[in-house]
């Protein structure tokens, strides 16, 4: 029987031996939960621990609070009940300094060039002169846009203006990165390319990374740590350690081990999604 979080259960242990994951915590919710109105209990409790410089991605059924999860953590929105600390600093509706999140919709300005795209959120925190343009020459480069530096969005694939919506938050140096679902409305090929190009940026930034998908396939690629979460009210039923490199790259959708992570947490999901059914379906009779 495949074992769960909370109350003292085991958990499970990875599936192939990899790097030992570092042990101090860089992020903390405690009995986090989030409730509107008074009719809607969205999130947790839950439960978890970030640890510093590594790559975690959230899955779950749609509805079941993950973009919530995100956005408390980021301080977009504070709990209902519960803490949540980054790098010991209680947050509570307020977004901390050293966290950056990017979101799904492409968020880009389309009367900005890519750099100047790039260079706006640095521009707004007081950013001038040398430094900034350094910064985002950087970004440029590190993200293969020299070529388009001048151009505007609406010249830009959907994959390149993506691109631009991560450089712009990098360039802020965040020391937690937070993204709900970037590739979302990328095909395959692009998604798997711009996976690759995420764990280039992270292993080049040393940051934490949290990730929200509805794809399994992208978080057994990316991922250190995979947090499943239940159907609404959101809570983690399992964690998984994939166990892989930290050099790893899309390569690794070869090896057999990818095709029993992704099994793994197609089973969870499954069993998860026939409960809430069972219970619908109770709750109707």
């Amino acid at each position: 029987m495949r074992p769960e979080l909370g109350g003292g259960a085991r958990q499970p242990q990875p599936l192939h031996p990899g790097r030992p994951a570092p042990s101090d915590a860089h992020a903390v919710l405690t009995g986090v939960t989030r409730v509107f109105g008074s009719v809607v209990h969205a999130l947790g409790p839950v439960d978890l621990e970030l640890r510093r410089g590594e790559f975690f991605s959230i899955v779950g059924p749609s509805g079941c609070g993950k973009s919530t999860l995100l956005d408390v953590l980021a301080g977009l929105s504070a709990p209902s009940d519960g803490t949540i600390t980054f790098e010991g600093k209680r947050v509570n509706g307020t977004v901390p300094d050293g966290v950056g999140v990017v979101f799904q919709e492409d968020a880009s300005f389309p009367w900005l060039t890519v750099r100047d795209n790039i260079g706006f959120g640095l521009k707004r925190a007081g950013f001038r002169g040398a430094e900034a343009a350094e910064r985002v020459r950087h970004a440029i480069d590190f993200m293969g846009l020299n070529d388009f530096a001048d151009a505007y969005p609406s010249q830009l694939s959907g994959g390149m203006r993506q691109r631009v919506c991560i450089a712009r938050t990098l360039v802020m140096r965040p020391r937690l990165v937070l993204l709900d679902e970037p590739f979302g409305a990328l095909d395959q090929q692009t998604r798997l390319l711009m996976g690759d190009e995420l764990l280039r940026l992270w292993r080049a930034s040393g940051a934490t990374v949290l990730l929200i998908t509805h794809a399994l396939d992208e978080a057994a690629m990316l991922s250190d740590r995979i947090g499943v979460m239940s159907s609404r009210p959101g809570r983690f039923i399992e964690i998984v350690e994939t166990g892989w490199s930290r050099d790893r790259t899309s390569a690794i959708a070869a090896d057999p081990a990818f095709g029993a992570i992704t099994t793994r947490l197609w089973d969870t999901l499954r069993g998860e999604s026939m409960k809430a059914m069972a219970s619908q379906r109770r709750n109707g009779a």
